[in-house]
């Protein structure tokens, strides 16, 4: 098994492509090693030392790294662990998906289709590539609130990509956006 590596917008993070799907269209994130419970990829990658965050995406992994540790001294570390982990053939996930709601007023629900179909179709490749993911949570009054995961929770340019990027295209595309903030979960 190959597994590529790609660095990522985020120093503390590198993208690991096993060469084969690890999630297929859904998306997992864990910020800490007890919120991973569910994931035996995840709990394994928190094992390691200096390892901060652990994103699986449709056919990635993104880890964080603390800097207490090198990527010198962790990438073979993760490469081993993503490596034995799909070799055992074991899952990524065990049991459903975490269901979070959205916060939508029904009446909107034309206007936060478009906003779906544009994040869907225009963003989410683009922050895929950068080793994240951005999840739509809701919509009222012109707000849209959105969570960033994985490399793209923390990144140093996040905020300049949802405030300017973002933003910018859903008001041109949705005259009805007049905002886009950032919600944690």
């Amino acid at each position: 098994m190959f597994i590529e590596t790609e660095g990522t917008p985020n120093p503390a993070t590198l993208k690991f492509l096993p060469g084969r799907d690890v999630m297929g269209f859904s998306t997992a994130d864990f910020a800490s090693a007890e919120s991973a419970g569910r994931s035996p990829l995840a709990s394994t990658l928190f094992a390691l030392p200096g390892v901060a965050r652990v994103f699986l995406g449709g056919d990635f992994i993104s880890v964080t790294k603390t800097d207490e540790v090198s990527w010198q001294a962790l990438k073979p570390q993760v490469l081993g662990t993503v490596m034995d982990h799909f070799v055992a053939d074991l899952p990524v996930i065990d049991g459903k998906e975490d269901d979070l709601s959205e916060d939508v007023d029904p009446a909107d629900q034309e206007i936060v289709d478009q906003i779906k179909e544009l994040l869907d179709t225009r963003v989410r490749p683009a922050v895929a590539g950068d080793g994240g993911d951005i999840v739509f949570r809701g919509y009222r009054e012109g707000i849209v609130r959105l969570h960033m995961q994985g490399s793209c929770s923390g990144c140093p340019s996040s905020s300049a990509t949802l405030k300017h990027g973002i933003e910018n295209m859903l008001r041109h595309y949705v005259p009805e956006v007049v905002a886009v903030e950032q919600v944690e979960l």
